[in-house]
């Protein structure tokens, strides 16, 4: 079975792990009610997407 001759140091296995992060989504302002959205999403408020009405909410 192989195993390491040298203890991994933490800088060389920071290293590998740098891209294991998470970012949080981006949001933006819908431009017709101006309400939080994530970008090229329909709006969960009124529906729009591209300035169209794409999904229409009955109350």
């Amino acid at each position: 079975m192989a195993v390491p001759k040298r203890k991994t140091s933490k800088a060389r296995r920071d290293k590998r792990r740098t891209h294991d992060n998470l970012s949080a989504p981006s949001i933006n302002s819908c431009p017709q009610c101006h309400s939080p959205k994530q970008p090229h999403r329909v709006c969960p408020v009124c529906g729009t997407y591209k300035g169209r009405q794409v999904v229409s909410y009955e109350d």
